[in-house]
């Protein structure tokens, strides 16, 4: 049995998710749950130690009482970086998402996801994959919410100690130096690697370019390479700032066009 803690200030939400998952456990595939519930910081932290030996996940709001944005997210990485951390929020500016990964989130789902959506997000993420739905990846750009706090912050209190420095996530290139390694990537790697910014999943990107999964996984294997990074999220993190830029690079259609599958191709 997994055991999850939610933070979120609400009841009644903490109240349906409670009741989303279990109602999960009658389906064989999909693991039952244990759900902790904290309504701020503190008790989530509380939490945390007394139940270190046996937490699989958070599940952590942006609007506790006593944590503004993404300041939760980094004083939890500070006081338990081993325990993994998604994002269940109303926000869905996309710079805050990819901030959220950039600080060590395992994944960042929206408020309004449906229940299915819900137990296919932890299913994956508790199988060690990073999950972010494609449409939030798509939002248009607003300003993050850490930036937001870290503002709010400093008017508050000029005392106020200031957390350290986020870890970079993903190495930082020049607009050039993208260039360069961009050029390097073959034309389907550049429309996989498109898609991976989109936040779509090995399996969707297979589905809409008409070809096996692992001809998929190959590709990205290849572009972590290519691009010098050790994970999907670093490739995400740095083609998201400098994929605009780059001549030629363009965003896939917003409808694309499936092609036929051919199961065990490998291009």
């Amino acid at each position: 049995m997994y055991r999850l803690l939610i933070a979120d200030d609400h009841p009644l939400f903490r109240d349906a998710i409670s009741r989303t998952l279990s109602l999960s456990v009658a389906d064989a595939p999909t693991p039952p749950y244990e759900l902790l519930q904290a309504a701020s910081l503190a008790e989530t932290l509380s939490l945390i130690d007394a139940h270190a030996d046996s937490l699989d996940l958070l599940l952590l709001d942006l609007d506790l009482p006593d944590s503004y944005g993404l300041e939760g997210l980094m004083r939890l990485r500070q006081e338990a970086d081993w325990l993994p951390v998604a994002i269940l929020s109303a926000h869905e500016a996309r710079e805050t998402v990819l901030e959220a990964l950039a600080l060590g989130a395992v994944g960042y789902l929206s408020k309004s996801s449906s229940a299915e959506v819900l137990r296919e997000a932890l299913a994956r993420m508790l199988a060690g994959e990073v999950y972010v739905p494609a449409r939030l990846m798509r939002a248009a750009p607003r300003p993050a919410l850490a930036s937001q706090a870290a503002s709010s912050s400093a008017s508050a209190s000029a005392s106020a100690p200031v957390p350290p420095p986020a870890p970079q996530l993903a190495p930082s290139l020049s607009e050039a130096e993208f260039a360069q390694r961009w050029q390097t990537l073959t034309t389907k790697q550049r429309g996989v690697l498109e898609r991976m910014v989109l936040g779509e999943s090995n399996k969707m990107i297979a589905w809409q370019l008409g070809v096996a999964e692992t001809t998929v996984k190959s590709h990205v294997s290849a572009i972590l390479h290519k691009l010098g990074v050790a994970s999907r999220v670093q490739a995400i993190l740095l083609a998201s700032h400098s994929l605009p830029a780059v001549s030629g690079a363009s965003a896939p259609p917003a409808a694309p066009q499936r092609a036929t599958p051919r199961r065990g191709a490998h291009e």
